[in-house]
């Protein structure tokens, strides 16, 4: 955030101090941060694999939601809770535009960096469906002009934070009649659209209709996408038609102190031991018979858990960067929006190896559909209960090439995805790597003030 001085304020000013000195982090201090960052890593995907992924499954089971609607709500909800408590911090506490920096120099990481992310670490190819990144890509557009238009006068109205609470009242409306939606579109322009349409006969054949009835007959479930389904790997036609027959499953579920068979994971399950016992003892695990029905305990406490581990691995990652003299603008624009953005990294590559590739894509480009969300609701509380008297004053800077980076991003990842016959695969992980790298070079150029003519200095330096 600026002051009256022009230059900007550094990241680590809205963290507290390091437990060690400038000097002693220099001496060698600096390897404990280090430690902790990777550390914090492995705490997000124990998080994101035992417990929030879990409890995102049945929730999508209970309420009948294909894939990539879960993808693009829950989801897409749990992972961004560091962006939406990053709001609330900007606007309550720091009174600065921490909120609008994360939340909009993030998106190009949220959109490139975790697409190359799973198609690179992914051995499974996913096939996806046009409807569902269309429909994400346009109500992340929609969002962005809408808070570029907000933001341009550099002050933010009750009725424009609520008109942003409005397009995403819109998006969660399409998404209840999505399947519907779906279907019309299909009818509409499915023979103008032959690589669509093989996608959709192809799913088809992978991936049978699944539902569950009651034993009384009425229909409890039925997804009408072709790729509906979160679990296919489980046979519902063999299970008793109802929902107690689904706490079977879950029954017999291993648990988290069972020692795994291989060296690698052994390793890494011992070391990792203290986080999977706190986390045991503080998160129901709904994949257990007795916790089943705790579902959304889990999916709330397991959010809070991972907003909690992202504000510690931002923390360090702030300050190890520091120590390691590397500039503000690029550091921004890196390792902290990697940082900020690691639960919906994690969590698309976990979903993404398990073939379900629409959920992955719905959660990348539904996170960040969120995200302006994440602005919406602490600008519509100060400026509509707590601060009636007038706008909210935030700083605008640089507005015109962040629009750009930021609609230039969702319109190269719908056409990489298209030029690549609607299937996230290692060849459009390399895509997005690229196009991340490209974008995040110009990025740190226009930050340093190399190209265009908004340099940044950082205060005290």
């Amino acid at each position: 955030s600026e002051n009256g001085t022009g230059c900007v304020l550094p990241s680590s000013s809205e963290f507290p101090e390091g437990f060690f000195t400038p000097q002693e982090r220099k001496d060698g201090g600096i390897v404990i941060y280090f430690i902790i960052i990777l550390y914090m890593f492995l705490a997000v995907s124990i998080v994101c694999d035992d417990y929030f992924l879990p409890s995102l499954e049945i929730i999508s089971e209970c309420l009948g939601l294909s894939q990539d609607v879960a993808g693009a709500t829950f989801m897409a909800a749990g992972s961004s809770a560091p962006e939406l408590v990053t709001a609330f911090l900007g606007v309550f506490v720091t009174k600065g535009d921490i909120g609008i920096s994360t939340i909009l120099g993030s998106a190009v990481y949220n959109l490139l960096g975790i697409s190359a992310a799973c198609g690179l670490f992914s051995s499974v190819v996913s096939r996806l469906s046009c409807w569902p990144l269309f429909r994400d890509c346009l109500a992340y557009t929609i969002s962005v002009a809408a808070v570029v238009a907000m933001i341009s006068d550099n002050r933010i109205y009750w009725y424009e934070s609520a008109s942003l609470l409005l397009i995403y009242g819109c998006y969660i409306l399409v998404l209840c009649f999505d399947i519907k939606i779906n279907q019309y579109l299909m009818k509409k322009f499915s023979p103008c659209c032959t690589c669509f349409t093989k996608a959709m006969e192809e799913n088809a054949e992978q991936q049978p209709l699944v539902g569950w009835r009651e034993e009384s007959g009425p229909l409890i479930r039925q997804q009408s996408r072709t790729d509906s389904g979160i679990f296919q790997e489980l046979d519902y036609s063999h299970l008793s038609t109802s929902l107690q027959g689904l706490h079977e499953i879950s029954e017999d579920h291993p648990s988290v102190f069972t020692m795994p068979e291989a060296d690698m994971k052994r390793i890494l399950w011992v070391l990792s031991l203290p986080i999977i016992t706190l986390l045991y003892l503080t998160i129901p695990d709904c994949r257990r018979q007795f916790w089943r029905n705790w579902f959304m305990v889990t999916f709330l406490i397991s959010a809070a858990w991972i907003s909690a581990i992202t504000y510690v691995l931002v923390w360090m990652v702030t300050i190890a960067g520091e120590t390691l003299g590397i500039p503000e603008s690029v550091m921004g624009l890196t390792l902290l929006a990697a940082g900020t953005s690691v639960p919906d990294t994690v969590a698309s590559v976990l979903v993404a190896q398990k073939g379900n590739g629409d959920m992955a894509m719905s959660n990348i480009v539904g996170s960040n559909v969120f995200d302006m969300l994440c602005l919406g609701i602490p600008w519509f509380i100060k400026t509509a209960f707590i601060n009636t008297s007038g706008p909210i004053e935030v700083n605008s800077s640089g507005l015109t090439y962040t629009a750009i980076s930021l609609i230039g991003a969702v319109f190269f990842i719908f056409m990489a995805v298209h030029l690549n016959g609607w299937k996230i695969d290692k060849k459009l992980g390399a895509i997005c790597l690229v196009l991340y790298s490209v974008f995040t070079i110009l990025s740190i150029l226009y930050e340093l003030g190399i190209i265009g003519n908004n340099p940044t200095r950082v205060c005290g330096n």
